[in-house]
């Protein structure tokens, strides 16, 4: 299979989608003429014209307006926030209209729209730019959140994604643009709600999302030099969680630890233990250990920003307590 960049991967889903539905249009800021802030969309405005790529004012509470009302009336936009952080000023769009319309109306109005933003901290963006909101917005009823670790999972969900007539947040950690991986040539697409099995083992189980599992492979490297056999469960999206995979793992290896990149306090995370503890607690041969960033602001000097940004070797020394528990 070709290897390509998670970019491209993304770029692949998006060209994809415009050339064989009439009805998908993209729009955001810096979109077309500039590109895209982190090239995605680069080249897609000579390509495609502005009637289906449409750059935007600087007010995502508009321009998520007007996908709402778009979606609302048959058309399936997608919309680029420069940053998940910016969310916030469209949150009574994406919260209160987006997801509820289609409960409100009875299923007489869909909302068939993707909203795509980086997530995540780690490149230096500082406190504004840096937030994980796919942990908060997986939350709202009437809504899918899809976080991809991977160029394979970013194609195949993100045509998943396209093709729902629900509205989709699809959360790309900004550290993942370059990262490369294999991808079919075949058509596939990626159910939500459908975990993957990352690395089989026997000793304990990691979960994590997005760029979380990349920090587990690293972490799952360093434990099998020292004979700790992890698995890995990549949960490819957090709306809805696949937790018949997540059990099912903990109730085989007995032990185990949940990364959040986000913040440690009100992460993810926090309801996957829950549901372990509620569904398998009589498996556990020690308590489920979570890790995650440090509950301050994000440091924009690169030596503080890693200091909170959780590591390979957090993930290793909560293996290591909880193996000799």
């Amino acid at each position: 299979m070709p290897e390509i960049t998670f970019r491209e991967a993304i770029t692949q889903g998006l060209a994809e989608a415009i050339e064989t539905d009439q009805n998908v249009f993209i729009m955001g800021e810096d979109i077309g003429e500039y590109g895209g802030a982190y090239s995605v969309t680069k080249g897609f405005l000579e390509k495609y014209g502005d009637k289906r790529v449409k750059d935007t004012p600087i007010s995502e509470a508009a321009f998520v307006g007007a996908g709402v009302g778009a979606a609302s009336v048959g058309l399936r936009p997608i919309v680029e926030l420069m940053s998940i952080s910016f969310s916030l000023v469209a949150f009574d769009q994406i919260v209160n209209m987006a997801a509820n319309l289609r409960y409100m109306s009875g299923g007489q109005i869909k909302v068939p729209m993707v909203i795509r933003a980086p997530t995540g901290a780690g490149v230096q963006l500082g406190a504004t730019h840096s937030q994980s909101f796919e942990t908060w917005l997986a939350e709202v009823p009437g809504m899918y959140c899809a976080c991809p670790s991977n160029p394979s999972d970013a194609l195949g969900l993100l045509r998943t994604s396209i093709k729902s007539d629900n509205p989709v947040i699809f959360a790309e950690h900004s550290h993942l643009y370059g990262a490369r991986g294999e991808v079919s040539d075949d058509y596939y697409e990626i159910p939500f709600g459908e975990a993957r099995i990352d690395r089989s083992g026997d000793d304990l189980t990691l979960v994590s999302y997005g760029y979380g599992v990349r920090v587990l492979q690293e972490a799952a490297d360093a434990m099998a030099a020292e004979g700790i056999d992890a698995e890995i469960i990549d949960l490819r999206s957090l709306s809805p969680v696949d937790f018949d995979t997540v059990v099912a793992s903990v109730q085989k290896t007995g032990r185990a630890v949940m990364l959040d990149t986000a913040r440690k306090t009100g992460g993810i995370m926090s309801e996957i233990v829950s549901e372990v503890q509620e569904r398998a607690i009589d498996w556990l041969d020690g308590p489920i250990v979570r890790v995650g960033a440090k509950d301050v602001p994000w440091p924009y000097n690169r030596g503080l920003e890693q200091d909170i940004l959780p590591d390979a070797d957090e993930v290793v020394e909560a293996a290591r307590r909880l193996i000799s528990f």
